[in-house]
């Protein structure tokens, strides 16, 4: 499922479908988000989550630079610039047998990237509310 699983996250990325996160996400996937502590469980609160994350982060200079995957996993490495601040980090993904995500993790640096996006993904969590 490596190919299948990752290749769908490439297309839903690419395209911006955020409606097609739905079918790759398991019911109690985990969210691990650079700025929250507690772990987020669920497909609903992942969702609303990773949407918000499309909306933040996929403008036009948004571009993986290194994948490393197995058969169940993958790191994949990526930049964008917002409001003219370079962020890097990594998305950490598993998933099951099935190929649905089980566990999604983002780690981004430096620390003024952590609070442009920490700033942006709250407000926007908020409005969406």
């Amino acid at each position: 499922m490596t190919i299948a699983t990752l290749t769908t996250w490439h297309e839903l990325v690419q395209s911006r479908n955020v409606r097609g996160l739905n079918a790759i996400l398991a019911d109690q996937v985990v969210f691990y988000s650079p700025v929250v502590h507690a772990p987020q469980v669920g497909k609903a609160v992942t969702f609303q989550y990773l949407s918000t994350a499309f909306q933040v982060f996929f403008n036009p200079s948004f571009r993986y630079v290194r994948e490393l995957s197995g058969p169940r996993e993958a790191v994949l490495e990526f930049e964008v610039e917002i409001d003219g601040i370079t962020v890097n980090g990594v998305d950490m993904i598993k998933w099951n047998d099935d190929g649905l995500i089980v566990e999604f993790k983002v780690m981004i640096r430096p620390l003024k990237a952590i609070n442009l996006i920490h700033q942006k993904m709250a407000a926007m969590l908020q409005a969406n509310q």
